[in-house]
């Protein structure tokens, strides 16, 4: 394939992913600020209806890899749109030692690792990725190269990569043309956050969606504690600085997880999932209606963009689409086991 080697591609850590056309696989490498996309080879396009379920699946995964639930960590799913056949970013250990490993989990339920000792890929670098290293004391240790990359998508011929770089501004949106050797410099962007009272350029989008908001073709972007945001793609030029509108403020202490852009009945929804606030369903009826937020919103309360919970879909950890009626989801049973299955989108 045009752009890219055969050989071994290496990780020092996976997810997020994001699919491409012809089964191009994107991973993201936080560790590394590198982007990899890989020629899976899996394009045989699906057949039957939209069930799957696995139960245990961290358990599973666990057997596969010689080792115990506890030292595994599920770091992202994402569903090929082709053959339907499920990729989970994990790592086998944890902290530094961790191992990044490829899982696909198979329409039939059969798990099983992916190879990626010969395969076509090609890399790309960030040019202004954060230090590797901690920073801070205490509880506020950390190591923001672990945050260059947040979320990915494809949209259209471009690459979104979200997270933080070295510059002042440190959030940033970056565009990359895919095929791709190099991550162009990126968009460093502010919003205000209503929940907090301020504009803020330090916070990475967590989770973000291409769609149109009118005949704006633009991002949706969630951030921690949980404002809900618009960037139009036209403005993700190199090295520009910009203000996203902020269209909701979702409530407090609380992270988005996932997020994902649907049709039913000829409207569009997102569903967003979250660390404590369950799933949200959104219509987008009222993206071109609403005011920006620039007021703070007091008392861990909401403003902006409504929504409703999805009150059965509980403990969802991942989520994606699977076909135009269901989503895949990962979450957490009573007793801790991670659950893989399919939903009607509700």
């Amino acid at each position: 394939m045009e752009g890219m080697q055969t050989g071994k591609a290496e990780f020092k850590t996976m997810g997020p992913l994001a699919f491409g056309p012809e089964g191009i696989l994107f991973v993201a490498d936080s560790k590394s600020a590198a982007i990899t996309a890989i020629a899976t080879g899996d394009t045989a396009p699906a057949r039957g209806d939209g069930t799957v379920k696995i139960e245990k699946i961290n358990q599973q995964i666990a057997a596969l890899l010689g080792t115990t639930a506890d030292r595994i960590l599920i770091d992202d799913m994402v569903v090929n749109p082709l053959s339907r056949n499920v990729y989970l970013a994990v790592s086998r250990g944890r902290g530094p030692e961790a191992t990044p490993v490829l899982i696909r989990a198979n329409r039939d339920g059969r798990l099983e690792t992916v190879s990626l000792d010969n395969v076509n890929f090609s890399r790309a670098q960030l040019p202004d990725a954060p230090v590797d290293g901690v920073i801070g004391e205490g509880r506020r240790q950390s190591n923001p190269r672990l945050e260059s990359i947040t979320d990915i998508a494809l949209v259209h011929d471009k690459l979104v990569i979200a997270g933080l770089s070295n510059e002042e501004f440190a959030s940033t949106l970056r565009t990359a043309v895919f095929p791709f050797r190099t991550v162009p410099d990126g968009t460093t962007v502010e919003i205000y956050h209503g929940a907090h009272g301020q504009f803020e350029t330090r916070s990475p989008v967590r989770t973000f969606v291409p769609i149109n908001v009118g005949d704006e073709p633009s991002l949706l972007a969630a951030y921690i504690c949980t404002p809900l945001v618009q960037f139009p793609i036209k403005d993700l030029t190199p090295g520009a600085k910009i203000r996203g509108k902020t269209l909701a403020e979702l409530g407090n202490r609380n992270r988005p997880l996932d997020m994902v852009v649907y049709q039913k009945d000829g409207k569009d929804y997102l569903l967003l999932a979250n660390s404590s606030r369950g799933v949200m369903k959104i219509s987008t009826d009222e993206l071109t209606k609403v005011e920006g937020i620039l007021e703070r919103v007091e008392g861990g309360g909401t403003k902006g963009l409504p929504y409703e919970t999805v009150a059965n879909w509980t403990g969802v950890d991942q989520l994606d689409l699977l076909d135009p009626r269901h989503a895949l989801v990962m979450r957490r049973d009573e007793a801790g086991s991670l659950n893989l299955e399919s939903l009607p989108l509700p």
